[in-house]
């Protein structure tokens, strides 16, 4: 990997093209390196566990919406020079590329259950897949092209979000999403890297917000913003093919991001990049959740279901003095007490918000020894006398060894968990910790294709018929030999959907 140092400046200095970061994501895009056996095969893994919340999702509000959003938008027969059009997850038919893109990624981000990485700022780079995806299916490429533009998103997010954090200037986590599709679309279609560039800087400049949408009661907006990022890539490379041009450099400008969205005119920072032909592996440094939470509360899960088992006294919030969490700045100030948000202690919460409350978390899976995608956050369960009495009880602090641990570059030591202290009613005391959640590579139990499946098998039964199960882990199992007319058939159908609202189109 090399270090780019990234920095705002002046129109007058003449930042020449090829020191802009969006063209040095350009030619890492553009490199024809071979995708190693080893992500490959994690590539697949995420491609099942997209499909399998995907699946989970299709009945929720959000997913419906943007479902028939995408109705509205068809793909009729055309010369294959014009496209083909994208499958929608759970129903028939195609539909033109970037409402297909728009409707499958709130559908994978709607549980909030797919793959993540922490480091400066906060990703889910599986986010990637929906925009890539709906383009191959479009263009008609084949499977081995579509992991190579899949490695390039993942590449290209992880990178951005190791360096450059978003959140500090309260920036939606979403900005990194753009130009990672835009590259990967980039790598799938072979596009030189003049095309490429410019599809980068669209993409950023149409995706840059404010996180209000992750802040104080959390709207559906959460699950579509991802999406949004990744149909605005795809516009942008439909602009750069074109042959439209971008604001430039968009990072660097006088006038650019990091001027006046991130750290200011004497704002710097160091993004690390492939050199050339060296293999893009970033997705190997991402991990999968167990738990349809909110990444940071992972581990917590994990703890509280353990020791729920082991000391069931502790359910009863009349055996509880106080709980706190010890935990990193990140955890702390996001999904707990130091975000500062009522709404997170509310009983009568959205599920969005209850899945970034970690004592909300904690509670429930401490009293219930598991955690479930719906019943876990059903208003009922959430209104539970007892429940909120205990949930009451626990609050987080920030602990600088724990922040360092989050922020650590060795990924022996990098880590998401904290410390867990209860006093109990009693006087008596009980103190332990956990690093990093079961499912993680350094976990109790670290996900494997094995898991991956799994999941989908749990997530879509009662959704899918039992064929449809089996055909979509088929077809995914042998995504890097599959033709384009395989991977067209790389989605679900679903029966008894409900219809889509009715909106403008």
């Amino acid at each position: 990997m090399k270090s780019h140092h990234v920095r705002t400046h002046a129109s007058s200095e003449g930042l020449a093209r090829e020191d802009q970061l969006a063209w040095r994501i350009a030619e890492v895009a553009a490199d024809p390196v071979a995708v190693e056996d080893d992500v490959a095969e994690m590539i697949v893994n995420r491609v099942i566990d997209n499909a399998a919340v995907a699946v989970a999702s299709l009945h929720r509000a959000p997913v419906l919406a943007a479902r028939g959003a995408a109705e509205a938008h068809p793909r009729a027969a055309a010369p294959p020079s014009r496209g083909h059009g994208a499958t929608v997850v759970g129903i028939p038919g195609r539909f033109s590329p970037e409402w297909a893109a728009y409707a499958n990624g709130v559908a994978v981000r709607e549980l909030d259950y797919h793959d993540t990485f922490l480091a400066a700022e906060y990703s889910h780079p599986g986010d990637n897949i929906p925009p890539i995806l709906a383009v191959a299916q479009h263009t008609g490429a084949d499977g081995a092209a579509l992991v190579r533009g899949i490695a390039t998103g993942y590449e290209i997010q992880i990178d951005l979000v190791t360096a450059i954090s978003l959140h500090a200037h309260k920036i939606d986590h979403v900005a990194h999403l753009g130009p990672s599709a835009a590259a990967g679309i980039g790598t799938l279609l072979g596009l030189a890297p003049e095309v490429t560039y410019q599809a980068i800087g669209q993409a950023l400049h149409t995706t840059t917000a404010t996180r209000q949408s992750r802040k104080g009661e959390i709207s559906t907006w959460k699950a579509s913003a991802p999406a949004f990022a990744g149909k605005m890539a795809i516009e942008a490379i439909d602009r750069a093919l074109r042959g439209q041009t971008s604001p430039a450099p968009i990072w660097e400008g006088e006038d650019g991001v990091i001027a006046w969205l991130l750290d200011g005119p004497e704002g710097g920072y160091d993004v690390p990049l492939p050199e050339p032909a060296e293999p893009k592996r970033a997705i190997l440094d991402s991990y999968t959740k167990e738990h349809s939470a909110e990444y940071q509360a992972q581990a917590w899960i994990d703890l509280a279901r353990r020791l729920g088992a082991e000391r069931p006294e502790l359910r009863d919030p009349r055996a509880i003095d106080s709980i706190v969490l010890a935990t990193s700045h990140h955890t702390h100030a996001v999904i707990g007490t130091g975000a500062g948000d009522p709404q997170k202690f509310d009983p009568s919460a959205s599920r969005e918000t209850l899945d970034h409350s970690l004592p909300y978390i904690f509670a429930v899976a401490l009293q219930d020894g598991t955690w479930h995608h719906v019943d876990s956050y059903l208003p009922e369960r959430a209104a539970r006398p007892d429940t909120v009495e205990l949930w009451h009880r626990i609050s987080t602090v920030e602990d600088p060894e724990w922040t360092r641990r989050y922020h650590a570059t060795d990924l022996s030591e990098k880590a998401f968990g904290g410390r867990l202290e209860i006093t109990l009613a009693d006087g008596s005391r009980h103190v332990e910790e956990i690093a990093v959640a079961d499912a993680h590579p350094l976990g109790a139990r670290p996900f494997g294709r094995a898991e991956y499946v799994a999941k989908f098998r749990t997530l879509a039964d009662g959704v899918l018929a039992p064929a449809e199960i089996d055909r979509l882990l088929d077809t995914a199992q042998r995504l890097p030999d599959l033709t384009a007319e395989e991977l067209g058939s790389l989605t679900v159908h679903a029966s008894g959907l409900p219809a889509a609202p009715e909106g403008l189109f």
